[in-house]
């Protein structure tokens, strides 16, 4: 018998991923026209005398020289094409300490993390222009104004990003929505789907309010006390969390509460069913890095 003792100076870094689950395809609102491939396109011409043409450039196809345009500007000119005009969708995570009780993989926290993960995935895979925001204003580095886009050679490249963005994602020390409210812009962010965890009276009103920036806006709005409260506990009839639930809905969010362990699929048509006027009564895994 012997005992060897080895040390290594290398080492690799192990990264886990938010789980990802899989989506039912509804229609939550935020899509262009031509929703089935996600996208919409817009002639980039109305018509011959209308036509905004640009400079030739090697490999044009010649069938596409605007004449009129060549004889005024003395260079060929070819017409433009048609531009794919893209569904845009921000997904909020609140990600405030104050905002999430408990803590490890079973917690509100971890579930949301986990939810953002799964909406950004699917809606990447439909085609949308997404972008992951979060309470403190920021998004994902290398990340476009309009957000990574979808359905293309980037998307896993893309999803890959957020991926490892969540990862590492942690509370922040932040207490309020603002700087995200400021973050978005104003009228032209499509579809808002929101995570979001305890909100105070002032923190609803801010979230009330960003749906005046969005062209729909779902919120998953995780419930505290049922996140903390043992499975046989009663629930009270009227708490703190269904007055912020009302809040959201009469300000135009679909707004769906989230109980311990709930599956978001079933969240996710149940907020489709709500948006479309049929209302309802109302396990994540870890993740980080290691070496």
């Amino acid at each position: 018998m012997c005992e060897l003792t080895r040390s290594f100076s290398t080492y690799d870094t192990l990264t886990v991923v938010p789980r990802v689950e899989a989506l039912p395809a509804v229609r939550l609102g935020g899509e262009a026209k031509g929703y089935g491939d996600g996208r919409q396109r817009s002639l980039a011409l109305a018509g011959e005398d209308d036509a905004i043409p640009r400079g030739y450039r090697y490999g044009d196809d010649l069938r596409r020289v605007h004449w009129r345009s060549t004889a005024r500007y003395g260079e060929l000119m070819v017409r433009r094409e048609e531009q794919p005009q893209r569904s845009r969708c921000t997904v909020l995570l609140d990600t405030r300490g104050p905002a999430h009780r408990g803590a490890g993989p079973d917690s509100a926290f971890e579930w949301a993390v986990s939810g953002a993960a799964s909406v950004l995935v699917h809606l990447l895979e439909r085609g949308f222009s997404v972008r992951l925001l979060t309470d403190t204003g920021s998004s994902v580095p290398g990340e476009g104004t309009e957000g990574f886009a979808g359905s293309g050679q980037g998307s896993a490249d893309a999803a890959g990003l957020m991926m490892d963005t969540l990862a590492v994602i942690d509370h922040s020390d932040g207490t309020s929505l603002s700087p995200a409210y400021d973050a978005l812009r104003g009228g032209n962010e499509g579809l808002l789907v929101a995570f979001l965890g305890d909100l105070d009276e002032e923190e609803a009103a801010v979230a009330a309010r960003m749906r005046q920036r969005s062209g729909a806006a779902v919120a998953f709005l995780l419930d505290g006390d049922s996140w903390m409260r043992e499975p046989n506990d009663v629930p009270h009839p009227m708490n703190r969390h269904q007055e912020r639930l009302r809040m959201l809905r009469e300000a135009g969010w679909t707004a769906v509460s989230v109980p311990r362990g709930a599956p978001l699929d079933e969240l996710w048509r149940q907020a489709d069913r709500e948006r479309s006027g049929v209302v309802t009564a109302g396990g994540p895994s870890g993740r980080g890095t290691g070496s």
